[in-house]
């Protein structure tokens, strides 16, 4: 049987960029994915750049990368990803002060711009004037995720790569599969919000965890949307970082360790189909079973108090898993004492950084020096491992 130099596991949006440059370093790598029809988190995405988000003199440097590499990335996929530049609204509900929801972002490498109401609402006329105390406006990235993570997969496949449909189900030894049991010299996990579980089968305890993300999806429409719209205070990040405060609660399946919040947001793609969202839920149990009928009905209402024009239109409600660590950083490198195998999940922005992080990865472990991930290595895995 073939023993490829790497196996990659899932294949979103960190999969099948790091394969390709995997495979562009000249490594024979199989790309695996258990999911035919591809609903991952990357399919639900908004395709959101924030390229003006970092915080830290890495995030910064990252984010002025991932600039770069996306201004050439279409050439090079040889693929037409939808690369655009948009207008951020981040809206202020009516009971927040709205300077201070500008001095939130004020460490943010580019921080947003405060407009009053009139000046949000000119901006986008589908805003309802009446929940907002204004907003905030910042240039930002757009791509569509699918198109993208289909151009890296067809690269890869021209490189050399190869890619197959089966689910994973140990990883010691060999990658063992439902069909099969492939070899490799080394492992990477990119199975976003899988990669906790699929790990765990494996007798591999990490700190990386999930939510379960839920949005509305709908066909194209007459209706024209002119920006992204999302709130200046995101609930997801204090939701991740306080149901990951005790890992223990993570190792029995159905814990609900926080209510779930709800962002409510939408953007359109340039084909007039929009995406609506979005709920995110703390439950320990991957396959969880969540309320469609009732999530759709919260989804829509906040929706209509925000953007009015929006709440009715034809869509249909859809669930996934969305990874994330403790901290708001990647999950990447090594897993110490397990040897060959390695992690690259966990991003809370990885539209922006997956690209950039997966070049230096692929150059790392060919043999290059790289600071920033020698530094997630030994820092983030330390704290991450059990």
């Amino acid at each position: 049987m073939k023993t490829y130099d790497w196996i990659v596991v899932g294949a979103g949006f960190t999969g099948a960029a790091l394969a390709y440059e995997l495979v562009k370093k000249g490594f024979s790598v199989l790309l695996l994915e258990q999911d035919t029809n591809f609903h991952n988190a990357t399919h639900y995405s908004y395709g959101g750049l924030a390229f003006w988000s970092g915080t830290t003199p890495v995030t910064r440097q990252l984010c002025d990368e991932g600039i770069a590499r996306y201004q050439i990335l279409s050439q090079e996929l040889n693929a037409n990803i939808e690369l655009r530049e948009l207008d951020l609204l981040l809206t202020i509900p009516t009971d927040t002060d709205p300077k201070i929801a500008a001095a939130s972002y004020a460490h943010f490498a580019t921080p947003p711009k405060l407009l009053s109401v009139d000046e949000a609402c000119e901006m986008e006329p589908l805003l309802n004037r009446e929940a907002i105390a204004g907003a905030l406006t910042v240039k930002h990235g757009h791509i569509n995720p699918q198109k993208t993570v289909q151009a890296y997969i067809q690269a890869f496949l021209r490189a050399g790569g190869e890619m197959e449909f089966t689910q994973v189900q140990n990883l010691l030894t060999g990658v063992q599969t439902t069909t099969t049991t492939y070899h490799s010299a080394n492992v990477v996990v990119c199975a976003g919000g899988f990669s906790r579980d699929l790990l765990k089968a494996s007798g591999i305890p990490i700190k990386v965890y999930f939510t379960h993300a839920e949005m509305i999806e709908t066909p194209p429409v007459e209706i024209n949307l002119r920006t992204l719209v999302m709130p200046a205070n995101l609930q997801r990040f204090q939701l991740e970082a306080e149901s990951s405060k005790v890992d223990e609660v993570w190792n029995e399946p159905g814990n609900e360790p926080v209510a779930p919040i709800l962002d409510a947001g939408a953007i359109q793609f340039l084909d007039g189909s929009l995406r609506l969202g979005q709920i995110s839920r703390i439950i320990t149990n991957p396959s969880a079973e969540v309320d469609s009928k009732k999530s759709e009905r919260w989804l829509r209402q906040s929706i209509g108090e925000i953007l009015p024009e929006l709440a009715n239109l034809p869509g249909t409600w859809h669930h996934c898993l969305v990874a994330f660590s403790s901290d708001r950083l990647p999950v990447i490198g090594t897993i110490p004492g397990y040897q060959g195998i390695y992690i690259f999940s966990g991003f809370s922005n990885p539209l922006v950084i997956v690209p950039p992080l997966a070049q230096r990865f692929a150059n790392w472990v060919s043999g290059q020096e790289d600071e920033i991930i020698s530094q997630w290595c030994s820092s983030v895995l330390i704290g991450g491992i059990s």
